[in-house]
């Protein structure tokens, strides 16, 4: 039998926001403060760095319907950061802190990076015999967390860019004159969001072509597709995950390998407007490059009720799996078909499965010539983008959450 561990809980935020981590961050801290074990519950200001920092957030002072309203606020509440553990100096640092709170249940939310930093602490305090309980809860919008069918974030993105692609296209058969239209679309090794563009087909309209890292990208044949086919139609639309390569591993962006975040990850971006720039050289044709750029992480008018959910149930799942004794785990999804009807089962994994690893789109989902992706990535997509937001409204714009964040004292 678990025996019962009494002491505060601390959460924080990590990485690159998504229109439903807040869900995830009210799962958590309602838990919580429901919780008979859990005497006091903090936030990190900014992640990892708001903990060495001491910069903790009182969440017991804030107000219930301040927090009920995290549901439907976008971006990281309490403020995210991408910083990576250096050293042994900074786990010291993290552990004075945990003892200073009586820190006992430690939450972070984060993807791939954000996992790591909590294996790397978890590690740290059952070798310092410090009794604390520490799970991972999942996001991030790239879907390409190891351990888990999906993660929170990446519905509500992909129902942004596939309305987003339906409308674009819409918009790009006006005129006699014709355009290319090429939007680019996040995602640094994993095309789950480029390959989401392709739901935009269930709506009447679609892309011609969809690009993604997991294919080495081919210029030239590239150049002689959108040509034929804006010869034949006068329009193409193509949509590009900001990730595509060139077979010698090159990114095609003009971002510079030199230019990282705080991760050491490339920074990428430009890729849309350097395509069209080439496109435009090649066919004469009036070519329109599109960023969506930070848009389709922080849409939550667009956002997915089937992510909403899953996302509060993850937080929620993180604090009574860590209260029966669970810890050095991760949240994960696990998909049931019950009935041909789509279910999504909570379970735990090892922080070690997800931790600096990347899931990517199978080989078998993209079509055989590289460019679209195939009806069992629609049906793997289809169901995570289900549902219509409720969310509060004011003078017709959406009421989100205004945290006082009044800073922990001891």
């Amino acid at each position: 039998m678990t025996k019962s561990l009494t002491g505060a809980c601390l959460f924080g935020q990590s990485g690159g926001p998504t229109s439903v981590i807040n869900a995830s961050a009210y799962g958590v801290i309602k838990t919580a403060l429901e919780a008979q074990e859990i005497t006091n519950v903090y936030g990190a200001a900014h992640g990892v760095t708001g903990i060495l920092n001491d910069t903790l957030y009182d969440l017991k002072k804030e107000d219930a319907q301040e927090l009920e309203l995290l549901m439907n606020t976008p971006s990281s509440a309490l403020g995210s950061c991408r910083y990576k553990i250096r050293d042994e100096k900074e786990l010291d640092r993290i552990y004075e802190i945990f003892q200073k709170y009586d820190i006992r249940y430690f939450f972070y939310n984060g993807g791939n990076d954000s996992m790591d930093t909590c294996l790397k602490v978890s590690e740290y305090m059952a070798k310092a015999g410090y009794d604390c309980r520490i799970i991972g809860v999942p996001k991030t919008i790239d879907n390409d967390l190891r351990g888990t069918d999906h993660c929170p974030g990446y519905g509500s993105a992909a129902k942004y860019i596939a309305t987003t692609v339906a409308e674009v296209y819409k918009d790009s058969v006006v005129y006699d004159t014709g355009t290319i239209s090429i939007v680019e679309i996040m995602g640094r090794h994993a095309g789950w969001l480029a390959g989401s563009s392709a739901l935009a087909q269930l709506s009447g309209t679609r892309p011609d072509f969809i690009y993604l890292p997991e294919i080495p990208f081919d210029l030239e044949l590239f150049l002689n597709k959108v040509g034929s086919v804006f010869k034949s139609r006068n329009n193409c639309l193509v949509a590009v995950s900001e990730g595509i390569r060139y077979p010698d591993g090159c990114f095609v962006s003009e971002a510079k390998p030199s230019l990282t975040d705080g991760f050491g990850h490339a920074q990428l971006g430009g890729l849309a407007a350097t395509l069209a720039g080439i496109v435009n050289h090649r066919t004469g044709a009036k070519v329109r490059g599109i960023e969506l750029s930070l848009l389709q992480r922080c849409g939550a008018h667009l956002a997915s009720q089937t992510d909403i959910d899953e996302a509060f149930l993850a937080g929620k799942a993180a604090v009574e799996y860590a209260l029966s004794g669970e810890t050095g785990k991760m949240i994960a999804f696990e998909r049931e078909n019950i009935d041909g009807a789509y279910h999504c089962k909570i379970i735990c994994q090892p922080l070690s499965v997800s931790a600096n690893t990347e899931k990517t789109v199978p080989r078998e989902w993209i079509n055989k010539t590289g460019d679209y992706v195939t009806q069992e990535f629609i049906d793997y997509a289809l169901p995570l983008i289900q549902g219509e937001n409720s969310r509060a409204i004011e003078n017709g714009l959406p009421r989100f959450a205004n945290l006082r964040k009044i800073k922990a004292e001891i």
